[in-house]
């Protein structure tokens, strides 16, 4: 089969496009045919070695993926030929990625695509609203009436935290440019205000009197000083984004409010967590709340220029869409 793999870590010129053996399922897998896959910033931190993890090589890449199943082990019940499915967590802690003709998944970390729902779509928002899933309800544990702070909120995973905290009864407040205000107003969000501001603390004082209760950056910023001072009491700060960030906390102002900070990569979830966000992601892409912004389409024999492209941030708010069968 025609896979985009790497024989060793290293820069993104090093992708592969080529002939590999087909993989076979074993007694509790599930043998895809792939339609679609992605690229998210986290593929590029383990094809690099940022993100250290187990992986064979040489190593197909991709995390995500939208396929249909050829064939199901015997301790996999609940998934047969035809079956439209999807993954988000391949590719890292021994498992082959996603970004081949053909993929091997466990069965817990598949999922049934609902009916009526676009492949390429759903490809797009997978790896992103389980991301934001994880972050609101797993480790901040979002309740209804609290208020939420996305910073970057006009991005693939911000969008996603501001559908999923409106959705769940929150107040959204939120940072983007100028330019971006509109389309995060339209996902719901209560306050948009322009990230370079220099009046932001002030307007945020004002729209959050009560202080916030969950600070969110999916930009990567991670200004703490900034989190600190307008968390509310016991409020939660999570780190999802940012891999060489180096903030200053105000340790002080911090632990006078009770307050927390959570740390998360979803490459750690457990399977159980991958699971409850799956059924979140399904819900709300089955009635059409989650979908991608812009999209583009590419051959699987461009993955290398995805990669790269990612690494440039020249994909903010655009999600490539990655078809093997572009290639035939």
């Amino acid at each position: 089969m025609r896979a985009a793999y790497i024989t060793e870590l290293g820069p993104a010129q090093d992708i592969r496009y080529g002939d590999l053996p087909e993989p076979r399922p074993g007694p509790t897998d599930v043998l895809v045919e792939v339609m679609c896959t992605t690229v998210n910033p986290v593929d590029t931190f383990v094809r690099s070695g940022v993100f250290r993890t187990a992986v064979p090589l040489p190593l197909i890449v991709s995390r995500d993926l939208v396929g249909t199943v050829v064939e199901a082990g015997p301790g996999a019940p609940g998934f047969g030929p035809g079956d439209l499915v999807w993954c988000n967590s391949l590719g890292h802690e021994g498992r082959q990625g996603a970004a081949a003709e053909r993929a091997v998944v466990p069965a817990d970390r598949l999922y049934h695509l609902p009916p009526g729902v676009d492949p390429e779509q759903a490809v797009a928002v997978l790896h992103p609203a389980a991301t934001a899933h994880l972050a609101l309800f797993t480790q901040a544990r979002l309740r209804p009436g609290e208020t939420v702070f996305v910073a970057g909120a006009a991005g693939n995973v911000g969008s996603a935290l501001v559908v999923l905290a409106v959705e769940a009864g929150a107040r959204v407040v939120a940072t983007a440019s100028a330019a971006d205000a509109e389309y995060v107003h339209a996902l719901g969000a209560a306050e948009v205000f322009d990230y370079r501001d220099p009046r932001l603390d002030g307007k945020l004082r004002a729209a959050c009197p009560q202080g916030i209760d969950v600070h969110v950056d999916a930009f990567g910023t991670n200004d703490l000083s900034l989190a600190v001072e307008h968390a509310a009491p016991r409020g939660r700060i999570v780190l999802l984004a940012g891999v060489s960030a180096r903030p200053v906390l105000p340790v002080g102002p911090f632990y006078m409010k009770d307050a927390s900070i959570l740390g998360f990569v979803i490459s750690h979830a457990t399977t159980d967590q991958l699971a409850e966000a799956a059924v979140t992601v399904n819900r709300l892409t089955a009635a059409g709340a989650l979908r991608p912004r812009h999209t583009e389409r590419l051959p699987l024999s461009g993955m290398a220029d995805a990669h790269l492209r990612m690494e440039k941030g020249a994909l903010r708010g655009k999600r490539l869409i990655i078809r093997p069968d572009l290639d035939r």
